[in-house]
């Protein structure tokens, strides 16, 4: 065995737990939302592994409405991972903790688009939000807040 073959196994070795470990999550978005991209890099950075797909808006929505996400928690990207549906600017703690917990539920919502929410953290601002667990007859109930 060559020193160069024995070094690319044991890095191959090394790198496997770290990429065994990285929770896929399949995004729809539409292409030109800038915001959407940010969440996704948030999500790199918290050990997921975001794909992206580009969908026009009629087709965004419709998957929405077929995934069971309520009217009033809408935002502009709905994600799946695991079963469970991430609609709009969920921190990536949150989407962790619903998968430890595993409730019964369609999955997480953050409504619309707060500042300050993970991919609208532009500058400064910010303003208080709520995490919402939808349950599948399509009540909420807070899961976490932020101020």
């Amino acid at each position: 065995m060559t020193g160069s073959f024995r070094l690319m196994c044991a890095v191959a070795v090394a790198a496997a737990p770290a990429l065994a470990g990285a929770t896929q999550i399949e995004v729809a978005k539409t292409s030109g939302c800038g915001c959407c991209v940010a969440w996704m890099e948030h999500l790199e950075e918290h050990g997921f592994e975001p794909r992206g797909e580009n969908m026009f808006g009629g087709a965004l929505v419709r998957l929405k409405m077929d995934l069971g996400i309520p009217p009033g928690m809408v935002s502009c990207h709905t994600a799946q991972v695991e079963g469970y549906v991430i609609e709009g600017h969920v921190p990536a703690a949150d989407i962790r903790r619903l998968l430890k917990e595993r409730p019964e539920a369609v999955g997480l919502a953050v409504p619309d688009m707060p500042l300050g929410s993970p991919g609208m953290d532009f500058g400064q601002r910010s303003e208080p939000y709520e995490v919402h667990l939808v349950r599948p007859d399509g009540s909420t109930e807070v899961f976490s807040r932020y101020d």
